[in-house]
């Protein structure tokens, strides 16, 4: 690789210094969304079997006997862009291939950094040529990439700016394993950046499956799924938990995306949450995504946030 195609391919300073983005970046997972990143449903259908190791929700689906329904996909798939435009967010999406029928779940090829973006690498051999058509999505549109994980496999679910100047990094051994979640860790640490590794149970797939922030100091978290220093590490940072039932956790109903301004994007099937959230004064916009729900990932697994205003 001659030095031009290295620099295109890592902005990341060894040793920290790199310089934040003007254009594009996040510093937190709640300061106003101005554009995000999709994958288009185009191409959306269930893995079943396929997909079934990498997915206790998956499992369920399977042993309960539920069936994909690509209209009813697309319809609210729809209408999850249209509550992305009504929040005045500009969409972009990654190319849709058929070989690459999870490549709706746009959240797990990569992960915005104040920096630039990191190239993940997913677990799934179904998956793994995700990275190419999130790859190109970047270098075309002329943002940054601050650096590729290289030692393992690594998933954007298990990566929160909790706020600026802090993160928590998830893994469970298999989605995410721990030497790559210690990759991505080490070059923020490096940053200036506080870290917070969360490991897991595999059961749970992704840290954002039991803890998603809703806005400033204000988190969504399973509080009977998370491990007890995750919950001590979020209320010593004066972060204050809105707790979210066990069995709603499991169908992804923490995996909610926060668009600023006390305004929220979650799913019907987020019943409790939303009625709480709507009680502190928040916005939510509630589609049905259940053909996406029931393939192992919520509104918060089908979007990577690509500039958001500083918290």
């Amino acid at each position: 690789m001659d030095v031009a195609m290295s620099t295109v391919l890592r902005t990341r300073h060894e040793g920290g210094g790199t310089p934040t983005l003007e254009t594009w970046g996040v510093d937190s997972e709640y300061g106003v969304l101005r554009d995000v990143l999709l994958g288009s449903a185009d191409a959306f259908r269930w893995l079943g079997e396929e997909n079934a190791r990498y997915s206790a929700l998956v499992r369920s689906t399977l042993r309960k006997g539920y069936r994909f329904d690509r209209e009813l996909a697309l319809r609210q798939y729809a209408e999850m862009v249209d509550a992305y435009r009504i929040a005045d967010v500009t969409i972009h999406e990654l190319e849709a291939r058929d070989d690459l029928a999870y490549g709706a779940y746009s959240r797990d090829s990569s992960v915005m950094t104040p920096f630039g973006a990191i190239i993940c690498q997913l677990a799934n051999p179904r998956r793994r040529g995700e990275y190419a058509t999130t790859l190109r999505f970047y270098l075309a549109n002329g943002i940054p990439i601050y650096d590729l994980v290289s030692t393992g496999n690594f998933e954007g679910g298990d990566f929160a700016l909790i706020e600026p100047g802090c993160a928590l990094i998830g893994y469970t051994g298999a989605r995410g394993e721990e030497m790559a979640a210690k990759q991505v860790g080490g070059w923020l640490a490096a940053e200036g950046i506080d870290v917070m590794y969360a490991p897991i149970d595999e059961y749970y797939v992704h840290i954002d499956v039991m803890v998603c922030m809703l806005g400033e100091k204000l988190a969504a978290v399973c509080v009977d799924a998370a491990e007890p220093e995750i919950v001590d590490w979020l209320r010593a940072r004066r972060i204050e938990i809105v707790p979210v039932g066990f069995r709603d956790t499991i169908g992804l109903g923490c995996n909610v995306m926060s668009l600023g301004k006390d305004r929220v994007l979650s799913v019907a099937q987020s019943g409790a949450l939303n009625e709480r959230l709507r009680a502190l004064g928040f916005t939510v916009y509630d589609p049905d995504m259940s053909q996406f729900v029931l393939a192992g990932g919520g509104v918060h697994c089908l979007a990577q946030p690509l500039r958001r205003d500083p918290a």
